[in-house]
Order: structure tokens, then C-alpha cells, then sequence
């Protein structure tokens, strides 16, 4: 006789922002959570509230915007973030729940802004992005505990920002990652070998890479389900990129600065011109323009493709793979000769085993 493992033990910890003090752990039913390299992931799920006691420790603990929420699976850290907004309902026989919808500690970045001007000249990029990190956290009650490491890119860049501009800390990120030879960046939630919940920027150049090997996964076998869409409706062959006027004489009519950057060498190999554009307030250098939108050639010259793979957990796939390497062998009647390609594993959403249904995970992938 077959003996089945026992299902894995979630449990969420609903801890102070600022502190880390542990509030209270809950029970969850419902849960379903994810995260991305490149955009906040969340984690959604349900309080069930029986009785008083349960519903005044819910009370205390689930407070929008100042609690964090940490999930264990088997006493790992598999997720971590901050809750935003909380939900009691009551259904039609008087029961009583609490839902709430938790985002990445990434997600605090999307509500602070400079506190004043910075500038710098010659920083390697990844310090600039720690030092905008850093700002966020000296402010009076800005410090979240976001730990910043030591990594180098070795691409030196000049900044300047203005607090006039009212430029949220995630957004001045996220436009130094994507220019020309930038960098991805996400907040990286385990445990350390002294047992400490660890929140830590993690940056790379020109992208987030772990592990040494890849991870081999076959359809049939632990892929239960794939889909490969590709998709040309965001191909460019050419990019205009639409910036702000660096006319200072207010006397005369100004014109948002615009660069176009092209690959001719699609052209001549019968690709017709694919246009693409991008906005970027508050650039007014023509250089920093065109790396931006060098940058988006880049990333959209090809038809993009945003493989989904469905698998069931073993032990061996984690969130800490975010950046990892696999190999994708599939056999099929559309793959009759068999597909074996590689791929990164940029995103990852979760649902944890519930009733009759197994523990899953949807992994996105790109080209590696």
C-alpha cells in the first residue's frame, strides 16, 4: 500500500509594520498568494471567525497599511508583504468571516516619495537604487526594515531627482531598471540561519538569476497543465519615445522632447515596421530618452511569449527560485517531435492544498 505524504503546514504570522513584533496567528481558509520579479505579487485569503474571542484577536491584529503578513509553509518563509485591505462579512445564517488582500513589501515603495532633492554623479546603479531605498527608510516612520546588501553592476550613472516632482520611490526604481543595461529588482522574504524574518532588496544585472542548475520538468509529469501563448500585438521594430520639452525660454512654444530608434536589420530580413511609443515624464535629456527607448527595443523585438506552466509542488519547486533556470521538455500531438526549451521562472502564484485539492503552483516563465 501506497503511503501519501501529509499535506504541508501553512501558517500566517501577523506582525507590526515598523517592528516586526509578532500580533497574532490566524487561521486561513482560501488562501491563494504570488510573486513576480518586475511587479508586486499579493496574497489573498479568509479569516473564519466562530466565536468572540477569534474576532476581537482579528480585530486587533488586521489593521490596513500598518500589519505584516508573513506565510509559513512547514516553518520556511514562502511569502511576505504588507495588508491593505480588510473585509468582514457576514452571510445569510449570521456567519462571520474577515477577508483581506496582502501586497510584497514592494508594494510600500508605490507610497512614499522623496523627501527632498537627490543627486549624485558616477554611482554604480545598484547603489543608486539602494540609496533611494535608504531615503525611503531615514524618513520619520519610513523605516520598514528592508535590508540592502553590497551587490555591483558595474553600469555608472549620473541621477538627479526632485522632490518637486512628487516621484514615488517605486517608480524612480523602476525607470532606472529599465534603461539601457539596467537592472530587475524585487524584495526577497526568508528566514536567516539565525531564525530572523529577513525582508531583503535583491538586485541584479542585467537580471535576477538563481541557482546553478536547471530544473528539469516534463509534460506529462509534474507539469499538469501548460500554456505558450506567443503574442505579436506588442512587437516593435521601432520605438519613439516622447519625453518632456527641455526648452527653458518660456517665451517661446515648447515641444516634448522625441527619439526614434529602429532595427533596420529586421527591415532588410522581411519584417514589416512595427511602431511602438512610451511616455516618460520628466525627461528631458535626450541621452537618458534614448536609452530608454533603446531599452524597449530590446525587450519588444521579438513576438513576446509568456509560457504557464502548472505543477504540482514536491518539494522541489519554491518561491525562492524567482530567477531560476528550468527545462521544459514537452511531448504531445502539437510537440509530436518534442519540445525541450529553456526558460526563467519570473513569477510564481501559489494555492495551497484545500479539501480534495492538491497543492499547485502556476509558475511564468520567459525565455532564458
Amino acid at each position: 500500500m501506497t503511503r501519501t505524504s501529509p499535506d504541508p503546514v501553512y501558517r500566517a504570522l501577523f506582525c507590526d509594520l515598523r517592528t516586526d513584533r509578532l500580533l497574532d496567528v490566524l487561521p486561513l481558509t482560501e488562501t491563494k498568494f504570488d510573486d513576480f520579479i518586475g511587479k508586486p505579487g499579493s496574497l489573498t485569503a479568509t479569516v473564519p471567525l466562530p466565536e468572540g474571542a477569534l474576532a476581537a484577536r482579528a480585530r486587533a491584529a488586521l489593521q490596513p497599511g500598518r500589519t505584516a503578513v508573513w506565510l509559513e509553509r512547514d516553518g520556511d518563509i514562502w511569502w511576505g508583504g504588507i495588508l491593505w485591505t480588510c473585509t468582514p462579512a457576514s452571510d445569510e445564517q449570521g456567519r462571520l468571516t474577515v477577508q483581506f488582500q496582502a501586497g510584497t513589501f514592494d508594494s510600500y515603495l508605490d507610497h512614499r516619495i522623496l523627501g527632498q532633492d537627490l543627486t549624485g554623479t558616477g554611482l554604480d546603479q545598484f547603489d543608486i537604487a539602494r540609496t533611494l531605498v535608504a531615503h525611503a527608510q531615514e524618513q520619520p516612520g519610513g523605516d520598514i526594515g528592508i535590508s540592502l546588501g553590497h551587490e555591483r553592476s558595474g553600469i555608472v550613472r549620473d541621477y538627479a531627482h526632485a522632490y518637486s516632482a512628487l516621484a514615488r520611490v517605486r517608480e524612480l526604481l523602476d525607470k532606472l531598471g529599465q534603461l539601457n543595461d539596467g537592472f530587475e529588482w524585487r524584495i526577497h522574504c526568508y528566514r536567516d540561519a539565525a531564525g530572523n524574518r529577513v525582508k531583503r532588496l535583491q538586485l541584479g544585472h542585467p537580471q535576477i538569476r538563481t541557482g546553478h542548475s536547471d530544473i528539469v520538468l516534463d509534460h506529462p509529469g509534474p507539469v499538469l497543465t501548460y500554456s505558450l501563448p506567443t503574442d505579436s500585438t506588442v512587437q516593435a521594430n521601432v520605438w519613439v519615445a516622447r519625453g518632456e520639452s527641455a526648452n527653458t525660454d518660456q517665451s517661446q512654444e515648447s515641444e516634448p522632447l522625441t527619439v526614434a530608434e529602429e532595427l533596420p536589420g529586421e527591415l532588410a530580413q522581411g519584417w514589416p515596421r512595427l511602431e511602438l511609443t512610451s511616455d516618460h515624464n520628466g525627461v528631458s535629456d535626450g541621452a537618458t530618452l534614448r536609452s530608454l527607448a533603446r531599452a524597449e527595443l530590446s525587450r519588444q523585438r521579438r513576438p513576446e511569449v509568456i509560457p504557464e506552466l502548472t505543477v504540482r509542488l514536491d518539494g522541489l519547486i519554491t518561491p525562492a527560485l524567482l530567477g531560476a533556470r528550468i527545462r521544459l521538455r514537452v511531448h504531445d500531438l502539437w510537440h509530436h517531435e518534442g519540445l525541450d526549451a529553456h526558460y526563467r521562472i519570473v513569477g510564481m502564484a501559489v494555492t495551497p492544498p484545500q479539501r480534495t485539492k492538491q497543492e499547485t503552483a502556476v509558475l511564468y516563465l520567459e525565455g532564458a
